[in-house]
C-alpha cells in the first residue's frame, strides 16, 4: 500500500465479510446512512446487476475483457473469482483514501478478505485495516435468505450453501464478529467498531499534541 502522510490522521478501512446470505448488502448500506463522513469502495464485478442494483453505487459492472485489463494494469488492491464471476476491490477506492485521512467501508467476500489481509501485513499502513466478520445467526436462516432473493437458480444457490459452510469456518481470522440477528444490532456494532478504531494509536503517524494547529483547540 505504501505510506505517504499527507494529514495528521490515517483513515480506517473497515472491511466487513462474511458469507452469501449474511446480509453485507444491508448492514452496510444502514452504516453507510448513518456515517455520512465512511465512503463505500466501490467493487467491480463480471456478474449481471440484480434487481435494484446500480451500476457505480453498488458495483461497478464490467466484462471480463475490461476486469483483465483493469489486473493487466494492476489496478486492484485484492481481486478473486467466486460463483463464476470476478469480483476485485480498486487500490485508489482503498489505499489513497485511508492515506489522507478518509475512512472507508469495504463489502467483500472472505476471498477477498484474505487476499486484502495477505497484501497489508507488510505495509505501515496494515495497521489502518479493521476485518469484521459479518454472519448470520443460524445456517437455516442463511438459506432461507438466499432462497429469499429468487434471483439464483437451485444449482447457484446448492454452490453458494457448500461455499458458506466452509466460510464460516474463518471467523476467527478476523479482529471482530458481528451475528446479523437484526440489522440495528448489527448495524449499531459496526458503529461502534469504527468509532474505537477512528481514535487507535495506529492511526496518528505524530503524536497529536505535536502538530502546529490554525487555532483549532479539543
Amino acid at each position: 500500500m505504501g505510506c505517504d502522510v499527507s494529514s495528521g490522521r490515517y483513515g480506517t478501512a473497515l472491511v466487513v465479510s462474511g458469507p452469501s446470505g449474511a446480509g453485507k448488502t444491508t448492514v452496510c448500506r444502514r452504516l453507510l446512512e448513518i456515517e455520512p463522513n465512511l465512503h463505500f469502495s466501490v467493487s467491480c464485478t463480471t456478474r449481471l446487476p440484480r434487481p435494484g442494483e446500480e451500476d457505480g453505487r453498488d458495483y461497478r459492472f464490467l466484462s471480463r475483457a475490461e476486469f483483465e485489463a483493469r489486473i493487466a494494469a494492476g489496478a486492484f488492491l485484492e481481486y478473486a473469482e467466486v460463483h463464476g464471476h470476478l469480483y476485485g476491490t480498486l487500490k485508489r477506492e482503498a489505499v489513497e483514501r485511508v492515506r489522507h485521512g478518509q475512512d472507508v467501508l469495504l463489502d467483500i467476500d472472505v476471498q477477498g478478505a484474505r487476499l486484502v489481509r495477505a497484501k497489508v501485513a507488510d505495509d505501515p499502513l496494515g495497521a489502518c485495516v479493521v476485518f469484521v466478520f459479518l454472519g448470520p445467526p443460524s445456517f437455516g436462516e442463511l438459506e432461507r435468505r438466499l432462497r429469499h432473493r429468487a434471483t439464483d437458480p437451485e444449482d447457484v444457490i446448492q454452490q453458494r450453501l457448500r461455499n458458506a459452510r466452509e466460510e464460516l469456518e474463518h471467523w476467527r481470522d478476523y479482529d471482530y464478529v458481528v451475528v446479523n440477528d437484526r440489522v440495528e444490532r448489527a448495524t449499531a456494532c459496526l458503529e461502534l467498531i469504527l468509532a474505537a478504531a477512528r481514535y487507535a494509536v495506529a492511526r496518528f503517524p505524530a503524536s497529536p499534541w505535536d502538530r502546529q494547529t490554525t487555532g483549532e483547540s479539543g
